[in-house]
């Protein structure tokens, strides 16, 4: 996998003070090619396990993202609530295997932890955005959470443990990846928007988000 680190890419990580503790933002950590790469293993995961649209457990409204998942196992919501399971929802199929770039770059940024058991596959149109959530369906917060960034910069607005923290905003491009370790492990967080003319990656200006974590205790 070639990669770069944040130095590289000409744009600097916010100061880690005005941050949650744990947070980590590593801009442009995939190069171009590696985005190109990973994004043509995403799309052989789309074929076997294709993009649904979940829905809200209470209102069954739908999310304005499409999703999938790989790996053992796969985050749904639905009426009957969120939750993790190894099957496709529509298929009734596992979910495909994890790309292997990705648990490389798992074991990179985040050495320590047992490997990761779900990788989420958002999908944002245009017009997609994820309100302020936590990301605690999990029976274990002992690994961070490893998000990448594909196609459209997306204004990402974070938090703290407490939906009523001040929040901040920062830009993901294409490339990036944030780690959500530590404090930040469970800190509010969700996109407000894409910004529009900004893909030059994923078509009709969309952007994939790939996040992965770890479900289970090891």
């Amino acid at each position: 996998m070639q990669e770069r680190q944040s130095r590289e890419s000409g744009r600097k990580a916010p100061a880690a003070a005005t941050l949650p503790e744990g947070f980590r933002l590593l801009p442009g950590f995939l190069d171009r090619q590696a985005q190109k790469d990973l994004l043509e293993e995403i799309r052989a995961v789309v074929a076997v396990a294709p993009l649904f649209t979940p829905a809200m457990p209470r209102t069954g409204t739908p999310f304005s993202v499409r999703m999938t998942n790989c790996g053992a196992l796969g985050w749904v919501s639905d009426r009957a609530g969120y939750r993790y399971q190894p099957e496709h929802p529509l298929t009734g199929e596992p979910w495909p295997a994890m790309p292997p770039r990705l648990l490389d770059l798992w074991r990179q940024l985040t050495p320590e932890a047992p490997p990761p058991e779900a990788c989420l596959v958002n999908f944002y149109g245009p017009k997609a955005r994820m309100g302020l959530h936590q990301d605690r369906d999990e029976a274990t917060f002992e690994a961070p959470v490893i998000s990448v960034s594909l196609g459209a910069t997306a204004l990402f607005r974070i938090g703290g443990r407490s939906r009523k923290d001040p929040t901040r905003s920062l830009r993901l491009a294409s490339g990036d990846v944030v780690v959500l370790g530590g404090a930040a492990r469970l800190a509010y967080h969700g996109i407000d928007r894409l910004l529009p003319g900004t893909s030059t990656l994923v078509r009709g200006d969309g952007r994939i988000n790939l996040t992965l974590r770890r479900v289970t205790p090891a």
